[in-house]
């Protein structure tokens, strides 16, 4: 086993997003992509005023969605007349493919809205396709305990043999929730030609071999190199992060806002087709 080591570690950036929810961003920031991950968005407030404006409605058009809410409750309408309420530890899988026009608006005044967006490229040959969704309860989320009261909830993928709520994806996506008391090690094989990502969002680990290990703070993240291991071992408060890793599509990214897609050519007919009406017929 070749164990991946901490390439580039990633310092989130406060930002604002919608109807101005504050939240960090980490991948996305200055154009900088993992592919296929183009976008990892944290949110996280007790402050309604930080989230209450929400998403209202707004365009995508040649990528996915993952929204994953820890605490709170939003719901979600498109176009199409679908709604569905998100809540506390369920996930959206929402592929955009050649539009959608949707809006994600918080259902609550006040409390604890927490929680993450991912961004997921599509290959070109998918780009252009039907709209669709999963939405996946909490109570379908596998939860997987570690050595040491640590756990793992397998969102996508596998762990130690549990498949994940979201079996399969054209990127063949790993998306897991680790949590781990202090000094717990975790190890999981990833393919090594699949891109890796681990993002840190309350207290510490170190990834890499135990020799050379780097440490990533929270609402911080890591590229990972090459290898087909990943290793972590929480820092002294204990860690919880996320592992995100798929195979790469390695052809060309032209990104303007919610529209990506191959070429210029292809954005400019995308925001036609929102601008004409086009869009919202997908």
């Amino acid at each position: 086993m070749t164990t991946r080591t901490v390439q580039r570690l990633v310092q989130s950036m406060p930002t604002s997003d919608g109807a101005g929810v504050k939240l960090r961003r980490s991948l996305g920031v200055n154009g900088l992509r993992h592919d296929p991950f183009l976008m990892l968005d944290e949110f996280a407030s007790e402050n309604p005023n930080d989230y209450i404006a929400g998403f209202p409605s707004h365009p995508h058009r040649g990528f996915e969605t993952v929204t994953y809410l820890l605490d709170g409750h939003m719901l979600h309408e498109d176009h199409m007349g679908n709604r569905g309420d998100l809540k506390s530890g369920g996930v959206q899988w929402m592929t955009a493919g050649r539009g959608i026009i949707h809006s994600e608006m918080p259902q609550q005044l006040e409390g604890r809205m927490r929680g993450f967006q991912l961004w997921i490229n599509l290959p070109a040959k998918e780009k252009m396709k039907a709209a669709g969704y999963r939405d996946i309860e909490p109570s379908e989320i596998p939860v997987v305990e570690t050595p040491g009261r640590g756990r793992v909830k397998v969102i996508a993928g596998s762990f130690n043999g549990v498949t994940g709520a979201v079996a399969a994806s054209t990127t063949d996506v790993t998306y897991l929730d680790v949590e781990l008391p202090s000094g717990a090690v975790f190890t999981h094989p990833v393919a090594g030609d699949h891109s890796a990502y681990v993002y840190v969002f309350e207290g510490s680990a170190s990834f890499g071999p135990s020799d050379t290990a780097r440490a990533v703070d929270t609402h911080s993240g890591a590229l990972l190199s090459s290898g087909d291991e990943v290793r972590a071992e929480a820092g002294p408060e204990g860690a919880r992060f996320l592992l995100l890793a798929a195979r790469p599509i390695k052809e060309p990214i032209v990104q303007y806002g919610p529209f990506v897609m191959n070429t210029r050519d292809e954005i400019e007919q995308a925001i036609r087709d929102y601008q004409s009406g086009e869009l919202a017929k997908a």
